[in-house]
C-alpha cells in the first residue's frame, strides 16, 4: 500500500506538476490533465500502454477518452489524496504521451 505524500512533497511535487501542465482539481487532493493526440488511435494505443503500467503498479486513473483527447485524473484513493503511486503515473504519462502532454 502507499503513503499519502507529506505536504512539503505534495507541494514539490504539484508545482512541478504544474510546469507540465498539469492543474488541482478543485474540492479535491487530485490532479488533472488532459492529452490531445494525432487522432483515436494514437490516442487509444497510449491508453493501453498506460494500462499496462497501470496494471503493473495497481495504481489506475480516472480517465476519459472522446475521439484523439484522453482526460486523466490522479489520486489514490487508499490514502485520500495523493501519493508516490501518482507520482508515478504522472511521469509515465508525460514521458510516453510526446508532444501531446506538452
Amino acid at each position: 500500500m502507499s503513503e499519502k505524500l507529506t505536504a512539503k512533497q505534495r507541494k514539490e511535487f504539484v508545482a512541478a506538476a504544474k510546469a507540465k501542465g498539469w492543474k488541482i482539481v478543485r474540492g479535491r487532493e487530485a490532479i488533472t490533465k488532459q492529452y490531445v493526440f494525432a487522432d483515436f488511435n494514437a490516442a487509444f494505443a497510449w491508453m493501453s500502454r498506460v494500462a499496462m503500467m497501470a496494471e503493473k503498479l495497481d495504481h489506475h486513473p480516472e480517465w476519459s477518452n472522446v475521439y484523439k483527447t484522453v482526460d486523466v485524473v490522479l489520486t489514490t484513493h487508499d490514502v485520500n489524496g495523493l501519493s508516490d503511486l501518482d507520482v508515478a503515473m504522472a511521469r509515465f504519462m508525460d514521458k510516453t504521451a510526446g508532444a501531446a502532454g506538452r
